[in-house]
């Protein structure tokens, strides 16, 4: 361990998904050896993203404004709603260029064991914006995990009973893998494939 201010830097890092001990130790200690201009614009931008983004009031993806740039989009296609558990998955579907629908990001997904519920998630909001906009089909984009297939089976279930074409994304997307870590090809695939859920 590590005195006083090193020591708390370390801790903090560590704190971070992804990041163990020692690669907390190598980021504090390159923060000590870094220029402090470098540094000092790395802490303006953390600061800046705290104080300035907010989530969409529609989709709660990421934004700086009230809504996101997608929902703000006239040239989306309001018929197709794809759902997805966190913003950084907007952008892995983005970048297959495969998508021009709208977007609900649900902010995670069930995960009993971690304590998150559907009532933890925008699951309400998701049912709300189905009596208000023309979706005619919803694309269930959750990662192909544990918690992934938990929360894509009870959507599948919850909205059968509406009456709009509920489909999952197809084969090609590693079980167990995250959406943000898909090459743009095999979640273009995905998306292709996708599999009706509902009858």
């Amino acid at each position: 361990m590590y005195e006083g201010a090193v020591q708390e830097l370390i801790d903090e890092f560590g704190r971070l998904p992804g990041i163990g001990p020692k690669s907390a130790q190598r980021i504090a200690f390159h923060i000590l050896e870094a220029d402090r201009e470098d540094m000092n614009r790395l802490a303006d931008a953390i600061r800046v993203v705290k104080d300035k983004v907010k989530f969409c009031s529609i989709c709660f993806n990421v934004t700086e404004q009230e809504t996101c740039s997608i929902c703000r989009d006239p040239k989306r296609d309001e018929t197709v709603l794809c759902v997805v558990e966190e913003s950084k998955d907007v952008m892995a579907v983005e970048r297959t260029r495969s998508f021009r629908g709208r977007y609900h990001v649900l902010g995670g997904s069930i995960n009993p064991i971690g304590g998150v519920g559907p009532d933890q998630l925008h699951i309400r909001e998701l049912l709300g914006r189905l009596n208000d906009e023309k979706i005619q089909e919803i694309i269930i984009a959750t990662d192909p995990n544990l918690e992934g297939e938990a929360t894509a089976t009870y959507l599948g279930r919850l909205l059968s009973t509406i009456g709009i074409r509920v489909t999952r994304l197809a084969s090609g997307l590693p079980v167990g893998g995250d959406l943000e870590y898909a090459d743009e090809v095999t979640l273009g695939r995905a998306f292709e494939g996708r599999r009706t859920l509902n009858s």
